[in-house]
């Protein structure tokens, strides 16, 4: 408790926070989850498998995450004492959004390294624990609420995901929220994700005297990495948006669709 106190000065009075966080997102993971699927589909959910069954869960737990942590990120947009010191302020409130998002992404880590598929979902959960964990120095808590805005284009993903789950891929459902996702992600992510990574790094610039090699190194390279994920991501969504979506696509989805009587996702 020493060694925290002495590194993360801010962490103390939001650790209970993070580790409730942490638990939380556990237990509707593991136990919430499964049992209320289980419940309302019995047949279903048993026939799914058990990484299919751990998918579904994921998906939940992140769509969970989006609802509370937008709005707790939001309520930090305005904190003078954040905007007078964009490298060392802090404010109360922001400790909160950090503590439940660290909570997040420490689940999000250990869950993407277990249930393995993807490097960058790894690499993507394991540098913003370390990022928003730093802010606790207190260091950039100005960006850390910014920056949690990203995760507005998840929601839309968590859907268009889940559709393609229950046979409606292809539908109009479907292409409408494919547009609010291509729309949220670009704007969000790329476009003020862009600028606000511009004045992250004008921040690190100038107070790079002031700030310890170890957390300037570690938040520069995680922001590039968050940055260079959202690009690949965003460059691999748009091809399967292209695919999926093609005149050619819909036509043969829709004369096997009636053919067989039923839509199938792809």
């Amino acid at each position: 408790m020493d060694l925290i106190d002495r590194s993360l000065p801010k962490l103390g009075p939001h650790l209970t926070l993070l580790l409730s966080s942490f638990a939380f997102f556990n237990v509707v993971h593991l136990v919430v989850v499964p049992l209320i699927a289980a419940k309302i589909y019995p047949t279903q959910w048993k026939n799914l498998g058990a990484r299919a069954c751990n998918n579904w869960a994921v998906r939940i737990c992140s769509q969970i995450n989006v609802i509370i942590i937008i709005p707790l990120a939001l309520r930090c947009l305005r904190l003078p004492e954040l905007d007078a010191d964009r490298a060392f302020g802090w404010n109360e409130r922001s400790g909160t959004a950090q503590a439940v998002a660290c909570g997040y992404f420490l689940w999000d880590s250990i869950e993407a390294i277990v249930n393995f598929e993807d490097i960058g979902f790894v690499l993507h959960g394991l540098a913003c624990l370390a990022i928003y964990l730093l802010s606790f120095q207190p260091f950039l808590a100005y960006y850390a609420s910014r920056c949690l805005l990203w995760e507005a284009s998840t929601f839309f993903l968590n859907i268009h995901w889940m559709l393609d789950k229950t046979n409606r891929t292809g539908s109009t459902f479907q292409i409408v929220n494919g547009a609010f996702l291509t729309v949220t992600f670009f704007s969000v992510r790329l476009v003020y994700g862009g600028l606000t990574s511009y004045h992250f790094f004008q921040t690190l610039y100038h107070g790079r005297n002031e700030i310890a090699p170890t957390a300037l190194a570690i938040t520069g390279i995680g922001n590039v990495l968050l940055q260079g994920l959202n690009w690949f991501w965003f460059s691999k969504m748009i091809a399967a948006m292209r695919k999926r979506f093609a005149p050619e696509k819909a036509g043969k989805r829709q004369n096997g669709a009636m053919a067989n009587g039923h839509n199938k996702s792809e």
